[in-house]
């Protein structure tokens, strides 16, 4: 397995209760989410894992508690001897990726997504966005719908073959998603997401960013990481621009695996809360090996197996 990757996921994985048990077992782990209290403005351990749901699940809380436990999980297994050759993350996880990567430090990194956070929110007004997922269409077909129909809306995730998410005005997005299940999706669900990521809608919010990111200290990566934006690797040069532009633009989650995957990487595992991820990897490519690391006992079996 000498070329394994890590994949780190976005929002939306969140749960409360989520790390407590990599803090029980790992002293490596209950150092991070110690490291994150002091970081921020407030007990990040005590939204995570006494709640309430609500509060965890608000962007600017979200975003922090993710990276924390993403980087935690990536502290263990490194004291097993684990480290990535290569990384990527969806969305929010391009934060815990660089952090995997030595590009930010994690004190740095849980600042900046905390920061990210209210500025994601706070740029669309609640209630005048939304996000669905549109599973079963070709995702040409679910551009041309959107190109189609009036106000903002666009495909802001191409997930796998067959998913993508589409975003923007509430009215807007309501509207493809009845024109796709007119035209045979499986399936059209409507997110619980309080803000259209990755649109322009967010533009403000990308560039309010940019003076956060500017007086940051971020250094070239020392493995590679694929962005969302272009799905090529991170030079160094183009970290501050390609993570402005993230916030607005679309994650094309499917191109960046394809890129690893054209260079050799088949071996990837999940650093973080959920599974989505790795079920994306298995449908862009069937032969791939995909484990996940959420849990602690998940976490000790992938420690097991054969190198």
């Amino acid at each position: 397995m000498d070329k394994l990757a890590f994949l780190f996921p976005g929002q939306g994985s969140q749960y409360v209760g989520m790390g407590m048990d990599l803090a029980t077992k790992y002293k490596v782990a209950a150092d991070v989410f110690a490291a994150a209290d002091r970081a921020l403005d407030f007990s990040l351990r005590e939204v995570m894992w006494d709640g309430p749901a609500e509060h965890l699940a608000q962007t600017a809380t979200t975003q922090p508690a993710i990276l924390a436990v993403s980087v935690a999980i990536t502290r263990v297994l490194a004291a097993g001897g684990i480290s990535p050759r290569a990384a990527m993350g969806l969305s929010l996880g391009e934060y815990s990726a660089l952090v995997a990567a030595d590009s930010l430090s994690f004190s740095t990194a849980i600042r900046l997504v905390r920061q990210r956070g209210r500025l994601m929110q706070e740029a669309v007004p609640l209630g005048q966005g939304a996000v669905a997922v549109i599973m079963g269409l070709a995702t040409p077909l679910v551009e041309e719908v959107c190109a189609g129909t009036a106000g903002v809306v666009l495909v802001a995730n191409y997930n796998c073959p067959g998913q993508v998410a589409v975003a923007g005005e509430v009215q807007s997005v309501e509207i493809v998603m009845q024109k796709c299940s007119a035209l045979g999706a499986k399936r059209v669900v409507k997110l619980p997401v309080s803000a259209p990521f990755h649109t322009p809608l967010l533009c403000g919010a990308g560039e309010a960013l940019r003076p956060h990111l500017e007086k940051s200290e971020l250094k070239p990566p020392q493995i590679p990481v694929v962005n969302n934006v272009t799905a090529e690797y991170f030079t160094g040069d183009d970290l501050v621009s390609l993570l402005v532009r993230q916030v607005s633009s679309p994650v094309r989650f499917e191109d960046c695996v394809r890129r690893l995957l054209a260079d050799g990487f088949m071996h990837f595992v999940e650093i973080g809360p959920g599974a989505t991820l790795g079920s994306f990897v298995r449908r862009i490519e069937k032969s791939a090996t995909v484990y996940t690391a959420d849990t602690a006992e998940n976490i000790e079996k992938f420690l097991e197996v054969p190198r």
